[in-house]
């Protein structure tokens, strides 16, 4: 399958989900960033939660930023999506490996540990709103179900999954945000609830060759309401750094021509790396002298 996300309703339009695929996503991440299975596993959750949250913003020009900062050896994670859900990420320790939990899993909380989720929607206004919320397990899906709990008063739940194969690439990733409208009726809530309580692993639905929309029917579809889920919007979604040789040259402008006078009198070529996507940028004296005479 490519990589996409749906939006809909679901339960007679009481639940609100946002769902999608990002197995190319989180194996071009891994393909960057080098990433040991469980690191690629943690990384992949929140690209994938960065993804889904793009979706939801309302503005085109949005740009939401999550950040995990946690006691765990993996130290801390961000995941950078805009509103097309474009994403793209980084890990600052890529090579963590740690014994599997008892179900088989990969333990992603223990290598996040215990910390802080930031998460920063810049919707172009003076100041970008900033929600922050602690590490409920370091499982991301559940930090974020979290997180939507307390900074944003809104029942959600988020399910993320990451499955590497043997050869250590992505077999398969995923996830969902599912949130109960206002007017959500008590059965409602307890079908919901039941049909979440049962579930194992994200992974599991695509292991077993089904979509996102065969997932979605059968957590709060026709499986558990006897109604198909409403698709309103389908969109394609992946990895996507927005670097270019351009950006990088304002960047060079705007550290100011004391700055730039200080590298042009050191007579060596700047070299400028983009951890997002390990691109580097070199410009030479000559270059870094005709950005000095026309900032």
């Amino acid at each position: 399958m490519d990589d996409y996300i749906i939006k809909g309703l679901a339960a007679g339009n009481e639940i609100r989900y946002i769902a999608g695929y990002t197995k190319n996503t989180v194996e071009e991440a891994r393909r960057i960033h080098n990433t040991s299975p469980l690191c690629s596993a943690a990384l992949g959750r929140l690209l994938t939660g960065g993804a889904l949250m793009g979706a939801m913003c309302k503005n085109d020009t949005d740009v939401l930023t999550l950040k995990i900062n946690g006691d765990g050896p993996i130290k801390s994670i961000t995941v950078t999506a805009d509103a097309a859900s474009n994403v793209k990420g980084l890990i600052y320790n890529n090579a963590v490996q740690l014994p599997a939990k008892e179900n088989g899993h990969f333990d992603v909380g223990g290598a996040v540990g215990s910390g802080i989720l930031t998460v920063i929607r810049d919707e172009g206004a003076k100041e970008p709103y900033v929600g922050q919320t602690s590490l409920v397990s370091g499982e991301i899906g559940e930090d974020l179900t979290y997180y939507y709990a307390e900074s944003e008063q809104i029942p959600t739940s988020v399910g993320l999954g990451v499955l590497v194969d043997r050869d250590t690439s992505i077999k398969h990733a995923g996830g969902f945000i599912i949130q109960l409208l206002p007017y959500a009726s008590e059965d409602t809530i307890t079908k919901l609830e039941n049909s979440l309580a049962e579930l194992s692993s994200v992974t599991d639905f695509f292991n077993d060759g089904l979509s996102v929309e065969d997932m979605m029917r059968k957590i709060i579809g026709t499986e558990v309401f006897g109604t198909d889920i409403s698709i309103e919007e389908k969109r394609p979604t992946a990895y996507h750094c927005n670097c270019s040789r351009e950006r990088v040259t304002k960047a060079l402008i705007s550290i100011g021509k004391k700055e730039l006078e200080s590298m042009i009198n050191d007579g060596k070529p700047v070299n400028l790396h983009c951890d997002f996507c390990n691109t580097d940028y070199e410009f030479t004296i000559p270059e870094i002298k005709y950005i000095y005479e026309n900032s």
